[in-house]
């Protein structure tokens, strides 16, 4: 008979050294930490307006099925998805959030103790950490100086057993966009076998989004997944819905390792909903680029530096430290977003675009701070 092991002695070796997932302040953390019965959040790029009415009311209509589990594949939201963004039924997998596409794809594509899987640095936290759940080796190249990419640092990670390299377009925390020819000339580059994920999240907030989005163009090459989300533009943050756009074969494998049921069915109802919802999008998209011109411009008077973005938020170098800014806006009421950490750049802040009323607080605030030293 073996010694005696703990459970905890037992736990993978991938696992031990993972760290929870670090979320930014909620609204209620700040309440209770500051006791403040207003808050303003613009930490999450969450959707200015809230919830679409149109949603509202589906869940309200659908809240006494929940007790039914929901078709399994999300036909008729795979419809509305094929619709709404021109693209074939059968190149569609949706998830519990995007989350959960990009864990399938790891799980399809990528074989531990063999391929590796490039990307970025700084990178959305989840494809580090899911590729090393998975047992695979994640490499990471940094971004040059201005947050661009550096197409020629990544090709050089990338090796015959490279089995995806994933992107961010807009990318977070900078809001850069780069041209669609930009992902088109890596594409070329990459082995045959190698799938390029392309994350475009935010990608529906970009300027001439044409010119720098995969999506329209994803029939011209197999090799290649686009990733969206219901959970800024469409605002469904809370319910986890997302999707990946692929080669029909591809969506196919995703099929058959999805858990059954895991879209629930309130997320469905919702998604179908939201995307009927014409003139809840287009407010949406007029409330965030108006905002992102007018934090713009406000910010760089008060000599902030400002990344120029294509996302619902954007980053900024301040001129104090950026945690001192960061506890004095919490003060106020007013959450946003530091990046020490897991960025290691203390002066900078990444801020959503808010309503009008939201921007005009929090320029009201920055000053208030700033002139006050």
């Amino acid at each position: 008979m073996s010694s005696k092991v703990s459970v905890c002695d037992a736990v993978r070796d991938e696992v031990k050294s993972f760290s929870p997932y670090t979320a930014g302040k909620s609204i209620d953390e700040v309440k209770e930490a500051y006791g403040l019965n207003s808050i303003i959040k613009l930490a999450s790029n969450e959707n200015p307006l809230g919830t679409s009415p149109r949603v509202q009311d589906t869940i309200k209509l659908h809240a006494a099925s929940v007790f039914r589990y929901a078709q399994v594949g999300t036909p008729h939201l795979i419809d509305a998805i094929a619709h709404y963004f021109h693209i074939p039924n059968d190149s569609i997998v949706t998830g519990n959030g995007s989350d959960e596409v990009i864990d399938m794809l790891i799980r399809v594509k990528a074989t531990s103790g063999k391929n590796n899987i490039v990307a970025f640095a700084p990178c959305f936290s989840m494809y580090k950490v899911l590729s090393q759940l998975n047992g695979i080796e994640f490499r990471q190249t940094p971004l040059n100086d201005d947050f661009s990419f550096d197409w020629d640092g990544l090709l050089k990670l990338v090796d015959e057993q490279t089995s995806i390299v994933f992107i961010t377009t807009p990318d977070n925390p900078s809001g850069y966009a780069p041209a669609v020819e930009e992902i088109i000339a890596l594409h070329s580059k990459l082995p045959a076998s190698c799938l390029l994920v392309v994350d475009e999240a935010y990608m529906d907030f970009a300027e001439n989004a044409e010119n720098h989005s995969m999506l329209p163009r994803l029939a011209q090459y197999e090799n290649v997944c686009v990733l969206r989300t219901f959970s800024k533009t469409f605002g469904l943050a809370g319910l986890r819905l997302g999707f990946g756009a692929m080669h029909p074969e591809l969506a196919e494998y995703l099929r058959r390792i999805r858990p059954p049921f895991n879209v629930n069915i309130l997320a469905e109802q919702a998604g179908i909903a939201v995307l009927s919802d014409t003139p809840f999008i287009e407010e949406t998209l007029r409330v965030t680029r108006e905002g992102r011109a007018y934090l713009t411009q406000e910010l760089e008077a008060l000599d902030f530096t400002v990344y120029p973005s294509h996302a619902n938020f954007i980053m900024v170098e301040a001129p104090e430290d950026g945690n001192y800014l960061n506890e004095e806006l919490l003060k106020r009421g007013l959450i946003i977003r530091p990046l020490v950490k897991g960025y290691n750049l203390p002066k900078h802040l990444r801020i959503t675009i808010g309503t009008a009323h939201e921007n005009k607080v929090l320029i009201s605030a920055l000053k208030e701070i700033l002139n006050a030293e």
